[in-house]
């Protein structure tokens, strides 16, 4: 299939062919027709599979067929972050480069008298995040009321983040009969689907690379470590390989992260933290820097598991395995991006093994486990963790509290 398949206007395939999209996703096949047909659609797609423009075409598409007139916007896309919301403008822009489309984008970070006088000039599309477009619709700043088109990218993340009530909020603003999009890095477990019944009618439901799917263009590996020190040895091992290009090192906490990145530092490395608590300039000058190569290696939280423009990341490291599989899904996401091949490697210490058999459970798969010459582990983790999963085997009494218990910690 190529994007001519898809009915696209030739000012949006113009477009296309000057930022080199050669032939659309699987996601973007999926769910385009879908949406040009007006119908509200349901998606889950992983990290990097192409669902910006999966949602993008079809909305710039509809201001082609039915030009706004008006001064109010038509079309809403709402992200959970104002890194994605960036990310979202960013695509927006440049596929909407042969058209005369304005766009306003809302969120928090920014002095909020300053984006109200922005934010009251003419628009057709307003990207925003839920709480600071809340603010400002609440101060009658922002009418939704004209909106056609609601698009909620990340909505499993905005559901952690606890955003869910201000997007029903925002929504109840708007006149009935706005069409629907939904897109989620994963459709699993009931909070998804809640929202969905709130949001959507009768809608499509696509699915497309699964969150729980090991992906063929990342390798995974598992490397353990027999302490911190050992830890800190294969992580510079695995940096200073000439196949390491670039790297996103994942810490749990916030202070991990910048212990790390101080170590690294003192060794030489190019490295730089990121997390949640740089104002939005930081972060961007963060960002930039990194994206151009002029950093190597940014260790970071997971606020740089979704949203942030990062392109070209050779290796993703989890120096803290994470708490759950949608997580590692996320992380190792930001490799292996469109047709790239990408490398994750997870450095596990004997208090990380909780965690690695949660994302093994996850996956539906074993990793494989690697060891770097002349830093191999002299602990017995591998065995212990085989012991202990013949030991999981063993039928034994689970009350009824335990199963229930277990039951939720799955979903």
């Amino acid at each position: 299939m190529t994007f001519d398949d898809l009915m696209l206007d030739d000012k949006l395939l113009s477009a296309l062919d000057s930022i080199k999209f050669t032939s659309p996703t699987e996601i973007q096949q999926a769910t385009i027709p879908f949406i040009l047909e007006g119908k509200d659609v349901l998606a889950g797609a992983a990290t990097g599979t192409g669902k910006t423009a999966a949602f993008a075409l079809p909305a710039l598409q509809q201001l082609i067929d039915e030009p706004n007139n008006g001064a109010e916007p038509k079309i809403l896309m709402l992200a959970p972050t104002r890194e994605l919301a960036f990310q979202i403008q960013h695509v927006v822009n440049q596929l909407a480069r042969n058209i005369n489309v304005n766009t306003v984008i809302v969120t928090g970070g920014f002095s909020q008298a300053k984006q109200a006088n922005y934010a009251q000039q003419d628009c057709d599309i307003i990207i925003a995040t839920p709480g600071r477009l809340l603010n400002l619709v609440a101060d009658e700043v922002i009418d939704l009321s004209e909106i056609d088109m609601v698009v909620i990218d990340e909505a499993d993340r905005m559901l952690d983040m606890g955003q869910g009530p201000d997007v029903l909020a925002l929504l109840a603003t708007i006149s009935d009969g706005f069409q629907a999009c939904l897109f989620s890095a994963t459709l699993a477990g009931s909070g998804v689907e809640i929202f969905a019944e709130e949001l959507l009618h009768d809608a499509e439901i696509i699915q497309i690379n699964a969150a729980n799917e090991k992906s063929n263009q990342v390798s995974q590996t598992i490397y353990y470590a027999d302490n911190k020190a050992h830890k800190q040895a294969l992580l510079l091992a695995t940096i200073n390989n000439e196949s390491c290009t670039s790297a996103l090192v994942f810490c749990n906490k916030r202070e991990r992260a910048e212990e790390v990145t101080e170590w690294l530092q003192s060794r030489n490395v190019s490295a730089q933290v990121m997390h949640g608590d740089f104002d939005q300039a930081v972060r961007r000058d963060k960002t930039r820097k990194f994206r151009i190569g002029q950093v190597k290696v940014m260790v970071a939280t997971d606020v740089a598991a979704r949203g942030l423009d990062l392109t070209n990341i050779s290796h993703v490291i989890n120096y803290d395995v994470p708490f759950k599989g949608e997580i590692y899904i996320h992380r190792i996401g930001r490799t292996g991006r469109g047709e790239q091949t990408g490398t994750a490697i997870n450095l596990v210490e004997h208090h990380d093994l909780k965690n690695l058999e949660r994302i093994e459970f996850h996956l539906k798969t074993k990793l494989p486990v690697a060891r770097i010459k002349g830093l191999e582990p002299k602990s017995k983790m591998n065995k212990a963790k085989s012991k202990s999963k013949k030991n999981a085997d063993k039928p034994r009494y689970v009350s009824k509290k335990d199963r229930a218990d277990a039951n939720k910690n799955s979903d």
